[in-house]
C-alpha cells in the first residue's frame, strides 16, 4: 500500500492514464478490424479507404506512447501488402 502522498497521487494518476490508454488502444484496433473486414470481403476500395483511416490512428498511437513505433509500422506494412495482394 501507498505510504506517502506523492505515491497515493501516482495510483490515482495510473489508473487514469490506463483508462485513457486502454481507450485508445480499444480505437486502434477497431480501425485495423474495419480494413481486416473490408480484405475478407474482398472489396479493394472499401480496404483501401480503411486503411487510410487507420494509417493516422496508428501513427497517433505511436505518438502517445500506447503502442511502439516498430509494432506500428509492421501492422500497416501487413496491411498495405494485403491491400496491394486484392
Amino acid at each position: 500500500m501507498a505510504n506517502t502522498p506523492q505515491a497515493k497521487k501516482r495510483i490515482r494518476r495510473n489508473e487514469k492514464r490506463a483508462e485513457i490508454n486502454g481507450n485508445r488502444m480499444s480505437r486502434i484496433r477497431t480501425f485495423v478490424k474495419k480494413v481486416e473486414a473490408a480484405l475478407d470481403g474482398g472489396d479493394k476500395a472499401a480496404a483501401a479507404d480503411a486503411l487510410k483511416a487507420a494509417q493516422p490512428e496508428l501513427a497517433r498511437g505511436v505518438a502517445r506512447g500506447v503502442i511502439h513505433k516498430n509494432t506500428a509500422a509492421r501492422k500497416l506494412s501487413r496491411l498495405t501488402k494485403r491491400v496491394a495482394g486484392l
